[in-house]
């Protein structure tokens, strides 16, 4: 069967050359399993052939649009403690706005658990100022190495990348699926909770990353250096100081990450902003 060609495209094209590589497979996808099983009986015999009615005669057009796979890490806001692996399956509405499903693995019974909206700083700074508390900045994510595009070329995910410097996200988790060692609800349960970006070392606990990065065959360093030269095009954030001091764990400055609110009006970083008390 041939594959039909990644339409990535859109955000990637000064890496198109590369864009015919741009499919999930091999142990990439084969290594990513979803363990949360909801309850419920088996599916009878009537349900599996309305399925199947269902895939040969109606459109999926909202869903086949997602194209973009990202993985990346959100500690919760209120609770900074509750970290979790997002695989995240979105489409670039256009250039300032992306839509993402999240997922809690790339397998094919995965769990959907949770929404993100990705938005450019344009988009952002005509945000209200009450709105902005719900958005998060994505440069520690990027330049850090954390945030990956399984499967696809380096070059093009470097491009993919650099269009996403100096953005923000908004996400919403709804279902704890469960998270490195801790039990996850059979359900959702309670209200949606507000996730964040890890803006220094130090913040994400280090065997969530470690154990994503041997699952995947990625190597996180090898992305953050091969990124260093994003630096000179990240800006101050909102939000890259909101969970400072909220990890129990010594933490550090990513070079290139600055909250906006710790910069003077020359435009440069306040004195030991980035080595307030944790």
């Amino acid at each position: 069967m041939t594959r039909s060609l990644c339409p990535a495209h859109r955000v990637l094209a000064t890496s198109c050359m590369a864009l015919a590589f741009c499919t999930l497979a091999g142990p990439t996808l084969a290594q990513i399993t979803a363990d949360a099983q909801p309850p419920g009986a088996d599916k009878t015999r009537r349900t599996r052939a309305l399925e199947l009615g269902a895939k040969a005669l109606q459109t999926h057009a909202p869903v086949g649009a997602l194209d973009i796979y990202l993985n990346g890490f959100h500690p919760m806001k209120d609770d900074p403690a509750h970290q979790v692996e997002a695989h995240h399956f979105c489409r670039q509405v256009n250039e300032d706005f992306a839509q993402c499903a999240l997922f809690d693995s790339a397998a094919r019974t995965a769990n959907l658990t949770g929404i993100e909206y990705i938005i450019s700083e344009k988009l952002f700074l005509r945000l209200p100022e009450g709105e902005r508390r719900y958005w998060h900045p994505h440069n520690g994510e990027i330049l850090s190495g954390q945030l990956i595009a399984p499967g696809i070329p380096r070059a093009a995910e470097k491009a993919l990348m650099r269009d996403k410097v100096n953005s923000y996200g908004k996400t919403w988790h709804v279902w704890h699926t469960g998270a490195f060692g801790i039990p996850g609800d059979a359900l959702p349960m309670g209200e949606p909770r507000l996730a964040w970006s890890f803006n220094r070392d130090g913040e994400i606990i280090p065997g969530l990353l470690l154990q994503r990065d041997q699952r995947l065959r990625q190597q996180s360093v090898e992305r953050r250096r091969e990124r260093a030269d994003l630096q000179q095009l990240a800006k101050p954030q909102e939000g890259v100081d909101a969970l400072l001091g909220a990890f129990p764990r010594d933490t550090g400055p990513i070079p290139g990450v600055v909250d906006s609110r710790a910069v003077a009006p020359s435009g440069q970083p306040v004195p030991d902003a980035a080595s307030a008390p944790r």
